[in-house]
């Protein structure tokens, strides 16, 4: 029997996903034959804050052994909606609510969700289809340029590819003050390097002088670090990674500064009075001082990174004004920017940081960090509007890299795939076409440890310091690593790889996920594969816009080592078949298991019109064409 109500069959919720501003959609429910409502059945749809509103839903077909109900929507307003179905028969009220991801039935469940998104929203085109590569910009490449005003107080480093310094000092302080010597002009020497990788967008951790190498505390947001270089090397960079049809996008930290910074003045490194030390400083008012000077607002409590306060308007101002930060860095050749912590950040300022970006150009991109599901994300008690149209384009999604990494490492298909669609049904479209999807980032271990080696959540930083994998959890973690950046290449959004992935390098967390880029002892065999990944997206038209759904679905699984899903195109889908074992596995016959498309032909992989031939730890590509 068919299910009640399914958000993923279009014959029930005529639009898939989220929905643009006054776009009208048709949502059906279908209730048994002996199943006769006292009245017609109605959907009841509200958003946070607002009255529900109760929709007539009325017989629009009677099926063999269902009738359906229907009504239509226009949605006017853009926000997070949620509804279900209720009808009464014999005198008792009944309820559709969700269950199991997608279908509805009269049980127990949740509420279903609907994002409706602005009609204006759009994303910039110069992400969509592309490879991103994010760069710790002190320990990808060396270039060996001298560098003037470098500070006095800085460790130096000689030994490129040590491990960082972790130990904390007599006071519990761990100082980050050891540089490698990673700089734009290195970055620079690698473009070709990169362009042959595919990659199409730089993302750069923060460049900005700060005093700690990570430079997360920013010290003077109109400087390049002079060890990276100076503003000038910044635009060069962007200037020649152009020919190669690369952009680049810098690191926003606007939630805090450095308290050794010009603006807070801590350490008294700077001239100018800073708010630490003046209260008639004009940087005064960025900040809140619960006992001046020593005892104020800092991130986490972290005494280095007093809190701004990002909506005080010389500080909003200094950052999205005409003459501020945003426009200056990419009059310089920036693309856009990754905000840290964006939930974080107020509404108003980052409508504010929207604003200075697009007001510059269309064209550049805002990415936030969330780490959760950001459609419906709460953040301080506030519900949070980032993909609604007015402010952020994009967001690094975790959800993925979480349940790639789970399936990879023995998970349930159908976590993966309710995982996966769950983002997809939330996201505006806009979105989904930029996502920046990642296994690794400077804040996690690397995908390589977290596949292959031991659980690292509960050790100290002294065991992760020198934990290397052995050549069997080596190999056991990059072929897993392999199949992971198959799927990270091939769902929607834009494969980001974490400077070093491709080579093979090591890192359980902060700061051994940092390590420098091992220049002359890459794992070459796996740079190729990344390559042939990246051409392999390259070739295929339908990676820009078109939509996934999962073929093998949840209550049709063949194999659970196989996940398979396609890329709809207007002539062609491309069907995608990852496999995270170790075994060769054969699917078939295609035709009768994927009854739905036809005209099947091999594109990757062994396929002979019958059987499809998926190896070890790899993947294959099929087209058809799908017949409803």
């Amino acid at each position: 029997m068919r299910p009640v109500y399914d958000t993923w069959n279009l014959g029930y919720k005529s639009i898939f996903g989220a929905l643009r501003q006054f776009e009208t959609c048709r949502f059906s429910i279908r209730l048994p034959k002996e199943i006769v409502p006292d009245f017609p059945p109605v959907m009841v749809l509200f958003r946070t804050g607002f009255k529900e509103r109760f929709l007539p839903m009325n017989v629009s077909a009677h099926e063999e052994d269902c009738t359906v109900y229907s009504c239509e929507y226009n949605a006017r307003y853009s926000d997070v909606h949620y509804y279900y179905f209720s009808y009464t028969s014999g005198g008792l009220r009944h309820y559709i609510k969700k269950i199991n991801c997608h279908e509805g039935a009269d049980a127990e469940g949740d509420l279903f969700q609907l994002t409706v998104y602005s009609k204006d929203y759009s994303t910039p085109d110069l992400l969509k289809g592309g490879i991103m590569y994010q760069i710790f910009p002190d320990r990808f490449c060396k270039s060996g340029k001298e560098h003037k005003n470098v500070p006095e107080d800085r460790v130096l480093r000689e030994d490129w590819g040590g491990t960082p310094y972790y130990r904390p000092d007599e006071h519990g302080h761990v100082w980050n003050n050891d540089y490698f010597g990673g700089d734009l002009a290195g970055i620079q020497s690698k473009l070709p390097y990169l362009a042959d990788l595919g990659v199409t967008c730089i993302y750069l951790n923060p460049i900005f002088e700060a005093h700690e190498n990570h430079r997360y505390n920013t010290a003077d947001y109109m400087k390049v670090d002079p060890l990276l270089g100076t503003n000038e090397d910044f635009a060069q960079l962007c200037r020649e990674a152009k020919k190669l049809g690369i952009s680049v996008i810098l690191d926003g930290v606007f939630s805090h500064t450095g308290s050794d910074s010009v603006y807070f003045n801590k350490s008294g490194r700077y001239p100018e009075p800073g708010a630490f030390q003046s209260k008639e400083s004009k940087y005064f008012d960025w900040y809140s001082f619960i006992d001046y000077p020593s005892v104020y607002e800092a991130w986490w409590g972290i005494d280095t990174l007093p809190n701004v306060n990002e909506n005080n308007e010389d500080y909003t101002r200094f950052i999205c004004g005409e003459e501020g930060v945003i426009r200056y860095w990419l009059s310089k050749g920036a693309a856009g920017f990754r905000l840290d912590v964006a939930d974080e950040l107020p509404d108003k300022f980052i409508c504010n940081l929207r604003k200075a970006v697009k007001g510059f150009s269309k064209e550049k991109i805002l990415i936030g960090e969330v780490w959760e599901d950001a459609s419906n994300k709460e953040s301080y008690g506030i519900k949070r509007r980032y993909l609604l149209g007015d402010q952020l384009d994009s967001v690094m999604n975790y959800p993925f890299r979480e349940a790639i990494i789970s399936f990879m490492k023995g998970g349930s298909p159908r976590d993966l795939i309710y995982s996966v669609m769950t983002i997809l049904e939330n996201y505006p479209k806009p979105t989904i076409d930029v996502l920046m999807n990642f296994v690794s980032t400077h804040d996690i271990e690397r995908a390589i440890n977290r596949l292959g080696g031991e659980y690292c959540g509960d050790k100290d930083k002294d065991w992760m310091a020198e934990r290397w994998l052995n050549s069997d959890q080596y190999s056991y973690g990059k072929n897993l690593l392999k199949a992971a950046m198959a799927l990270q290449f091939f769902l929607p959004g834009v494969p980001c790889i974490y400077y070093g992935d491709e080579a093979g390098l090591q890192g359980y967390k902060d700061p051994f996920n940092r390590r420098c880029y091992p220049w002359g002892y890459e794992d070459t065999e796996l740079i190729e594969y990344v390559r042939e990944l990246g051409r392999v997206r390259k070739s295929i038209p339908n990676m820009k816009s078109g939509r996934t759904y999962f073929v093998l679905n949840d209550r049709q699984l063949i194999d659970d080592r196989v996940i398979a899903f396609t890329r709809e195109g207007t002539q062609k889908d491309y069907i995608f078949f990852v496999n995270r074992s170790g075994s060769t596995v054969k699917m078939s016959p295609i035709p009768e298991l994927l009854e739905r498309f036809s005209g099947f032909e091999a594109y990757i992989g062994g396929f002979d019109g019958r059987t499809l031939t998926v190896p070890p730890y790899g993947y294959s590509i099929i087209t058809a064409k799908f017949e409803g």
